[in-house]
């Protein structure tokens, strides 16, 4: 058994079980919590999450982000395409239908705005948090080679308001616009050399404006300046997939070994955990610390990583 395994192979651990629906029937499911670990913190694995209306289920799950309320917004690939739940798992709301297409990404900017990745349809939407659009970007049902968009995955925002979109399944580039929807610059171009892409999946902004790529076929993330000249690469990932940045610039990144690893700015290993028997997706955190990951089929789950208060379980 290696470190990793050894630091962060799930325990069982007797707490009380997690929300759970009829619809959920993962094996990875158990009567009893599991733990995980990343470096000196512990986890509480609740699994499945999340409360949903009877008869109603998740289906092809996507990602997942969480607003100033805490409020939890979970992306599907089907009616409705934005699931929202309270911060304690009950269900809150559904929107989308209509307009969104084939959700695959989501982020909550500082201000509330929901963006929503509509991969096929070639746009990113903007909503507020009940649902009402507000702006899109891109041609719907337009692709654009090495312009916005073609099969777009993520999306971000900046601290001046600043929005970059990865682009993505056919397209290896990086857009920035700004808050009203001017398109400001593009960067990239397909390839494995630096600036260049294989899948950019996700993207994320650091508090100093550095941006993050998951260069997913490349099996790096991908930093660049806030203009887009490439600074460095951080490796040891197997198709990396989501990140999150937290408040104190830890950057959190999944992969498809599947696990979550966590870095310092400086891209120093603080630790990793296998936290979900799939493929996590989508990854987001809230202000109290925990962490929400999504698995897409044939799973479709959303798993919450409570912290533990005491550090030691």
């Amino acid at each position: 058994m290696d470190a990793c395994e050894t630091l962060c192979s799930p325990v069982r651990h007797a707490t009380s079980s997690p929300l759970r629906d009829s619809c959920h029937n993962s094996e990875f499911n158990v009567s009893t919590d599991f733990v995980v670990a990343i470096g000196d913190r512990r986890y509480t694995v609740q699994r499945p999450w999340g409360e949903l209306p009877q008869g109603q289920g998740l289906a092809y799950v996507s990602t997942v982000a969480v607003d100033s309320n805490g409020r939890v917004y979970v992306a599907q690939r089907t009616d409705p395409p934005v699931v929202v739940f309270e911060p304690d798992g009950t269900y809150a709301d559904g929107w989308g239908a209509g307009v969104i297409a084939d959700a695959h990404g989501i982020h909550v900017s500082g201000d509330d705005r929901v963006f929503v990745v509509d991969r096929d349809a070639h746009q990113v939407h903007v909503f507020d948090t009940s649902g009402e659009l507000q702006l899109s970007l891109g041609k719907r049902h337009r692709p654009s080679l090495q312009a916005p968009f073609n099969h777009p995955t993520g999306v971000a925002t900046a601290s001046n308001g600043d929005v970059y979109v990865s682009d993505g399944y056919a397209n290896a580039a990086v857009h920035t616009f700004s808050s009203e929807g001017e398109l400001l610059t593009t960067w990239g171009s397909p390839g494995r050399g630096p600036g260049e892409f294989m899948t950019p999946h996700a993207v994320a902004i650091d508090r100093s404006g550095r941006v993050f790529v998951t260069d997913r076929d490349n099996d790096r993330v991908q930093v660049f300046s806030a203009d887009g000249r490439f600074i460095e690469e951080w490796l040891d990932f197997f198709h990396p997939m989501d990140i999150h940045i937290d408040a104190l610039d830890v950057i959190h990144i999944t992969d498809q070994v599947p696990r979550l690893s966590s870095y310092t700015a400086a891209g120093a290993l603080v630790g990793r955990c296998r936290p979900v028997p799939y493929m996590p997706h989508g990854l987001c955190g809230d202000a109290d610390g925990n962490f929400y990951l999504v698995e897409s089929s044939p799973t479709d789950e959303v798993t919450k990583l409570v912290q533990q208060s005491d550090g030691n379980g």
